[in-house]
């Protein structure tokens, strides 16, 4: 569980230097393919020097891979339409339609606690989200061009971050860690770079200032988080794994009103609070 929730917390991180990467001119496509790439190579490198075991590719892992790589691109695509407090409402979804495909396609009930620990984490996405404040009752809501894509999008990444949480509970068990996410983010890599092709193809060098942004994201966004959630989510399992990964919106509010300079309401504090309730609560026994 601490695996996992350690891997949350990189995974909240990422947003904020995104749009640090934005304001310089950055744009999805780029930031998505490199991060994914620059974690590849590094989990390859560490794979093939320090795991003895034979070399095995288990390529049912490709799949895997594109899931969490989609994730990224799609949401990273999704905060250029719609503002970032209801893209992360969007995306934190992916708590009950993980344990909603976890029961569709392998009958795992979820217990009561984790239905109340669901109840406590969508209403803390909720206020914590900030939305409550930012429309207010009775105020016409501006609707911006894209808006509809945007909240597409946003759900889009939802439903790829729960096909993630539940393929990877399932398949490469028997994997060495390391192996594992070098070959996940493998298929991450390639899966960014086919929805990216022309992108890519016409635009291959945003320039050397995007590196440094790629270091980072690659870091927290595809080489820690895996190698985490590699050896975490197997023991755990897709529904506690899907609760236990909500934490990365708290982080993510803390990171955006450090370095961002976001002004955070009691309200959204509260939100925090309540989600770390749930964290809590899940590990009670029923």
């Amino acid at each position: 569980m601490l695996m996992v929730f350690a891997g949350a917390c990189s995974y909240g991180m990422l947003s904020t230097f995104v749009k640090l990467a934005y304001r310089e001119g950055y744009g999805p496509a780029h930031i998505a393919f490199l991060q994914a790439l620059a974690g590849m190579c590094v989990l390859w490198i560490i794979s093939l020097l320090y795991e003895r075991t034979r070399l095995r590719l288990s390529w049912q892992l490709l799949p895997t891979g594109a899931s969490i790589g989609l994730t990224s691109f799609v949401y990273y695509a999704s905060v250029q339409y719609i503002p970032a407090s209801l893209a992360i409402i969007l995306l934190m979804q992916f708590v009950w339609m993980g344990i909603l495909l976890d029961w569709l396609l392998f009958r795992q009930t979820p217990t009561r606690r984790q239905l109340q620990c669901i109840a406590l984490i969508l209403t803390g996405t909720l206020l914590s989200s900030g939305i409550l404040t930012t429309f207010q009752p009775g105020e016409a809501m501006q609707i911006q061009p894209g808006f509809s894509t945007g909240i597409a999008l946003g759900l889009l990444s939802a439903l790829l971050y729960a096909v993630f949480i539940v393929a990877n509970s399932r398949t490469g068990k028997d994997v060495p860690p390391v192996r594992k996410s070098a070959v996940m983010m493998t298929g991450a890599t390639i899966a960014i770079a086919i929805v990216n092709a022309k992108t890519l193809v016409f635009n291959p060098s945003p320039g050397t200032g995007i590196l440094k942004w790629t270091a980072f994201l690659s870091l927290f966004g595809t080489i820690i988080p895996p190698l985490l959630f590699a050896k975490g989510i197997p023991k755990i399992g897709a529904t506690m794994s899907s609760l236990v990964m909500s934490a990365e919106l708290p982080v993510a509010i803390l990171c955006s009103c450090l370095l961002l300079h976001e002004e955070v309401t009691i309200l959204q504090w509260c939100g925090v609070a309540l989600m770390l309730l749930a964290m809590a609560l899940l590990k009670k026994k029923e």
